[in-house]
């Protein structure tokens, strides 16, 4: 089961799917509030997401490898937690277990451009964030399209930016040494947006887990799919033999 980020359109793993489909049978989540899932006023929350998940799996049947990227390795850990039946391993990408005052700082200042109107700023700082320099310049077009989509995309803004503050109240840390499940937490040596000593934080809180470091900026899964799609599938070649 694959679970995307902030942005929280499933297509955002289309690469990876690519990769794995012949291997696996993938579910792909699209978050409420995002992607094609309906969009309710509210409240937001990572346990509410969480939920929603957990209630694909039950009408799916059976139980699953969770890979999570950012948000969704936010939601995977909560699964993994509140709803552990569900999960029989666990991928958590460029995540956070709490928010230290960067992370804290950059997403308060993203939900303001939210408010304030500006969903193409809001955009065009997202990819900037999320990309390598070298993939911003070599795929100026695409960057510019998104950018100019923005205010159909994020529609309604209200919403994006309740998604964006509920990152803040996700704080785990705690309870990460009660997950008994195997995990991996993968990190990118290139990620500014969600840097890699908070994907430390997770993997130095969870007993046995597996820390894999990446190439790449945020956005890794969906730029470097190949590299991304093999270190999920060792992973669960691994578990699978150990076990």
């Amino acid at each position: 089961m694959l679970i995307p980020g902030l942005g929280g359109d499933g297509r955002f793993w289309n690469g990876v799917v690519a990769e794995l489909q012949a291997d696996f049978r993938l579910i792909v989540v699209d978050h409420r509030g995002a992607g094609r899932s309906d969009r309710p006023d509210g409240p937001y929350s990572i346990g509410q997401i969480a939920l929603d998940v957990a209630g694909i799996a039950a009408t799916q049947g059976g139980d699953f490898h969770i890979v999570g990227h950012s948000t969704g390795g936010a939601i995977a850990q909560t699964l993994a937690l509140d709803h552990p039946d569900i999960g029989r391993s666990y991928t958590i990408s460029s995540s956070w277990a709490r928010a230290d005052e960067r992370f804290r700082a950059l997403f308060l200042a993203r939900a303001d451009l939210l408010d304030a109107g500006q969903a193409q700023a809001y955009q065009r700082l997202t990819h900037v964030f999320g990309h390598e320099a070298s993939y911003l310049e070599t795929h100026a077009e695409r960057l510019a399209t998104a950018v100019a989509a923005a205010a159909q995309v994020l529609a309604p803004l209200s919403i994006t930016a309740a998604r964006v503050r509920m990152l803040l109240d996700h704080d785990r840390l705690p309870d990460l040494p009660s997950i008994t499940a195997p995990v991996q937490v993968i990190a990118a040596d290139g990620d500014i947006l969600t840097p890699p000593e908070l994907s430390h934080s997770i993997a130095f809180a969870i007993p046995g887990a597996v820390l894999t470091t990446l190439a790449g900026a945020h956005f890794h899964p969906q730029t470097r799919p190949q590299q991304f799609a093999a270190a999920v599938r060792d992973y669960l070649a691994d578990i699978v033999h150990d076990r």
